[in-house]
């Protein structure tokens, strides 16, 4: 496949956080797509992305990119940028936040075969949103 289609197909995934309908996901991805960056109680393949989404991504209250670049080549596209939102409050990674907005730096890296997604893995600053959150304080030095 080529890599403006790689592209498009990440772009078209990347659209469907906060997204109530993920029928687009048997399109965009194989059935056994691996998602590194999961819980590990998570199901394996496609389904636990598809969970993941229904179920935790709406309390990021995602407001997408402020910057973004994206690098392609192959089978292989990387997204890279900040990414803010309006956290709903609760649980998350075992602090219990009250709502609030965050933007941290993260980056994305999807490998393709034939058009469609078969790998996942997310680099996340999730110590600044944690910060900006107050859940916990920076240490003064």
């Amino acid at each position: 496949m080529s890599t403006d289609l790689n592209r498009a197909i990440v772009e078209r995934f990347d659209e469907l956080l906060g997204a109530s309908n993920l029928d687009a996901l048997d399109d965009l991805c194989t059935p056994d797509m691996v998602n590194h960056s999961l819980a590990p109680d998570r199901p394996p393949g496609l389904a636990g992305t598809r969970e993941f989404l229904a179920q935790s991504a709406p309390r990021f209250g995602d407001t997408g990119w402020t910057t973004l670049q994206v690098i392609a080549e192959g089978d292989f596209v990387v997204q890279h940028g900040y990414r803010g939102g309006n956290w709903r409050g609760g649980p998350l990674f075992g602090f219990d936040l009250q709502p609030g907005e965050y933007n941290r730096e993260v980056a994305f890296l999807y490998r393709l075969h034939n058009g469609r997604i078969t790998d996942r893995w997310a680099v996340r600053d999730d110590l600044t949103m944690l910060r900006q959150l107050r859940g916990i304080r920076a240490a003064i030095a």
